[in-house]
């Protein structure tokens, strides 16, 4: 009876702690998890052999798309009776907690993928100021497990994607805006082979964007790191956590290690702890029915909350408890490096996943900068493709789009360094600078825009009210624009007696006529003037000019010089005529130099036209615009507003009213140019592009084709082409200004850039570069001011030179002439030396005939006057010396 006792309390007391350790979970298992129905088992089954106790565990497989059939199991299994409800799920179940909450069972959420991580890898981003990322992971259950962790969590916009393929690395590429940053999360193998995998693609451009987070828990020191070729970031648990989870203080975790297994075997166990701490007198166990709830377990629900609570500072634990999420999660400590290639790995931050994210002490990240596409459209000089010095070709860059340069591209750099942001240049794949396409859509750089292909617009983007419906336009960066008519220089003729088609050529003849008549005039009335020189010599007691015919042709000739043609003739009608002729040269002289004067800056000022009026008045210049520009539409819209005034005033001068008399008049007060203008563009036929025009324009060296075109691309040419010349003023003024999308923070950024360039005169230096008017001082006629060219005076230097030439060989000739007359006196001496003697016969009669010839002139002589001063002969004297004789000068 004793024995029987004794065994019955032994039984008693063994029944009884049995009671108090029997434990029933019931688990909440996402169906797309099926493995995960082993692993509990095992997990169980460890904790029993490990706790020495009987544990009853219990699955919900829950199917998002069929809710009330899981709720059925789950009441199903509450019946049957629950100490704990664990979530497993990927996100909370409104029905479970709503089930839990009622009947006061605890309930419990653990994540068992790489959802901390993910949050870890986020709290650094947020520090970034990240507005977006892609992230990869290995599988597509991980991708659903991200998803539902950061929705409401996480303020970055997410891209998530398992793995990368050839598509996603196409759909990274393309996706509108850029990814501010990519995280690859996973094992150290799937995280290195596709970091290299988006090397290949070419997603790999951009420092610290990329950041590689290691779910395992390998030491980074044994990994070869040496395929990241760009500065990242790397997120690691630390390696002593998984000999946490495992509970052995010297391990090592392989690629193979269990971490799902291994974390259910740790939260198992760490509950049947915590269920054990709870006071015997609290429920551990309760059958719930759903269509009856009664709060049964609300002490043990709040006795174990304490439990978790206490715990939170506890380092040692594996897991700590999150009031606000009601769950158990892993005390991961994460460390966070920095690689660079050349430097290696550096630890920047390391925190527990219960604390908040921070830096280590004295470490400093580098800032990054934005990122941003830029969206342009070719133009002179604004966007210009990059030529290849060696070979002429375009560049392009390693994505296939063109490599630019101008006004734009400088434009781009500056705002850049100035807003700290990198950029890429794209160009639209249809389109030019955006036109609004019958569908209502846009192509062009306005198109990209709107579709979000480009964050900015930087070219030369006019600001209209139709493309403010879709976009927003910064202040201009440039206002002084609009359209301008570019036409070639007219061909000077030159010659080289340019100066001699001043006069015509009956002037000319007339002059000389002139000449010769007052020559030969001189000369007679010299020789028959009884008043002149020659015929009254006793009136001039020195020696005068005489006039002989060669000498009067001199006078009359050497007239037309500076220094006058020297000695007048003395008689007064040799002198009227002369006075008369003089005032001829004078009159000619004059007349020669006012109108070579006029004649020649009068060609250098000539132009064809003058204006767009005048342009359109005319017929013998031809002129063009570039099909489907601006310009083009500019006519075109003028045309229509000419043809709508007109309509409306042929309506009103109609009108058989008495009130609209006023509008009555005989002729159209409105000028209807710009139809006649659009006429003669469609006959010339509008070019495909602006270097078509130019070409047009530079091959009618007659100056008879006129290009209209964009005021600053003409300006450019005309820089660089010394044969063409704007003519006009500008018209069609319209901004150049930068555009952003609707509602974009970067309106007002760039508009105090802008605003801070403008100050520093930048766009100014830009000006002055591309539109240099420096450039037009190599062009022969690049300073309108210029004298007279050689080539027009050519004539007076080869008449000058052919007087010398003359003038040298009249010497030879005068050398010439007078050596032979010399030589003709020599020979001739000698031959009266050498003469025989003449016979006396012969020698009295040549006497006798000289003596009787010189008896005749002593006659004639005779009978000459002698000159005389007075009433007797006194000698002329041309020379009287006032010095005494010898060497003395004063």
């Amino acid at each position: 009876m004793r024995f029987a006792c004794a065994f019955f309390f032994v039984l008693a007391d063994f029944l009884g702690v049995f009671a108090e350790i029997y434990l029933r979970l019931v688990f909440i298992v996402e169906r797309h998890e099926p493995e995960l129905f082993r692993m509990i088992g095992e997990a169980a089954k460890h904790a029993e052999d490990l706790k020495q106790l009987a544990l009853d565990d219990s699955i919900v497989s829950l199917d998002r798309e069929n809710e009330d059939e899981a709720r059925g199991k789950l009441c199903s299994e509450l019946s049957k009776g629950v100490s704990a409800l664990i979530d497993l799920s990927w996100s909370p179940w409104d029905e479970a907690e709503h089930l839990a909450s009622e009947a006061g069972v605890p309930i419990i959420r653990i994540t068992l993928g790489p959802q901390p991580f993910v949050a870890a890898i986020d709290r650094y981003l947020e520090s970034r100021n990240a507005t977006d990322a892609a992230i990869l992971l290995e599988s597509e259950i991980d991708v659903d497990k991200v998803l539902y962790e950061l929705l409401g969590r996480s303020n970055t916009r997410i891209w998530v994607h398992a793995g990368l393929t050839r598509d996603s690395a196409r759909a990274l590429k393309t996706m509108r805006p850029d990814p501010s940053f990519y995280v690859l999360v996973g094992g150290s193998g799937f995280v290195m082979e596709t970091y290299k995998r988006a090397v290949k693609e070419k997603l790999v451009r951009r420092v610290y964007r990329w950041n590689l987070v290691f779910t395992d828990y390998l030491d980074l020191s044994a990994l070869d790191l040496s395929s990241v070729v760009q500065p990242a970031m790397i997120l690691q648990a630390h390696p002593e956590d998984c000999c946490r989870i495992i509970a052995s203080k010297d391990c090592t975790c392989s690629d193979s290690f269990e971490k799902t297994q291994a974390t259910l075997n740790s939260l198992i166990a760490y509950l049947v702890d915590a269920f054990g701490r709870i006071d015997g007198t609290f429920m551990v166990k309760a059958r719930v029915d759903c269509g009856n709830i009664h709060s049964d377990m609300s002490d043990t629900k709040e006795a174990l909350h304490r439990i978790f609570v206490e715990d939170i500072d506890n380092n040692e634990t594996v897991f700590y408890w999150d009031q606000e999420r009601y769950g158990l999660f892993l005390r991961h400590r994460y460390v966070l490096s920095s690689y660079k290639p050349d430097s290696g790995l550096e630890a920047v931050a390391v925190w527990s996943a219960n604390q908040e994210y921070r830096l280590l002490p004295g470490v400093t990240l580098e800032p990054l900068k934005h990122f941003f596409r830029v969206g342009t459209s070719p133009a002179v000089p604004w966007t210009l493709p990059k030529l290849d010095p060696e070979t002429g070709d375009p560049l392009y860059n390693e994505d296939g789009q063109p490599i630019y340069e101008g006004y734009c591209v400088d434009l781009i750099q500056k705002l850049s360094e100035a807003m700290n942001f990198d950029y890429e240049i794209v160009s639209p794949r249809s389109g030019g600078f955006g036109r609004r396409l019958p569908n209502g859509s846009w192509d062009g750089v306005v198109g990209d825009l709107t579709t979000g292909e480009t964050d900015i617009a930087v070219a030369a983007l006019t600001m209209t009210a139709e493309r403010e419906e879709v976009i927003d336009f910064v202040a201009p960066y440039f206002e002084q624009t609009g359209i301008l008519i570019a036409i070639r220089k007219p061909i000077r003729k030159t010659s080289l007696f340019k100066f001699m088609t001043v006069l015509r050529t009956e002037v000319w003849l007339s002059i000389v006529a002139a000449l010769v008549l007052t020559g030969f005039m001189i000369w007679l009335l010299e020789k028959y003037s009884p008043y002149s020189a020659k015929n009254n010599p006793g009136a001039y007691p020195y020696p005068c000019r005489d006039f002989t015919l060669k000498e009067s042709f001199w006078f009359a000739l050497t007239s037309f010089t500076p220094q006058g043609g020297g000695e007048a003739p003395k008689a007064l009608s040799g002198r009227t005529l002369v006075a008369a002729y003089w005032l001829f040269v004078v009159l000619m002289l004059a007349t020669f130099t006012a109108n070579l004067a006029a004649f020649l800056t009068v060609e250098r000022m000539q132009t064809p036209v003058s204006s767009l009026e005048q342009l359109a008045r005319q017929s013998r210049i031809n002129y063009t615009v570039v099909e489907g520009s601006s310009t083009h539409q500019y006519f075109i819209n003028m045309k229509f507003a000419e043809d709508t005034l007109y309509r409306v005033w042929k309506e009103i001068t109609l009108n058989a009213t008495s009130d609209q008399a006023q509008y009555r008049v005989w002729d159209y007060p409105i000028r209807e140019q710009y139809g006649h203008i659009l006429l003669a563009i469609n006959a010339s036929g509008p070019v495909a592009d602006a270097e078509t025009g130019f070409k047009q324009v530079n091959d009618h060296t007659d100056a008879d084709f006129a290009f209209i075109h964009d005021s600053a691309e003409i300006k450019y040419e005309v820089t660089r082409n010394c044969n063409l010349t704007e003519v006009g003023e500008l018209f069609a003024e319209q901004p150049y200004a930068i555009a952003v999308q609707q509602g974009s923070r970067l309106q007002e950024d760039i508009s105090r850039a802008l605003l801070e360039l403008q100050k520093e005169r930048f766009l100014e230096q830009l000006a002055s570069k591309y539109w240099n008017e420096t450039l037009r001082q190599s062009c022969s006629d690049a300073d309108e001011s210029e004298g007279i060219t050689l080539e027009s005076l050519g004539g007076v230097f080869i008449a000058t030179l052919f007087g010398l030439g003359l003038a040298m060989i009249t010497l030879a000739w005068e050398v010439f002439y007078y050596k032979r007359k010399e030589k003709n006196k020599v020979q001739s001496k000698k031959e009266n030396v050498e003469r025989p003697p003449i016979k006396s016969a012969k020698l009295g009669g040549k006497m006798a005939v000289g003596v009787a010839r010189l008896r005749k002139r002593a006659t004639k002589i005779g009978k000459k006057k002698n000159v005389t001063i007075g009433d007797s002969f006194k000698p002329s004297v041309s020379y009287i010396s006032v010095y005494p004789k010898g060497d003395y000068r004063p």
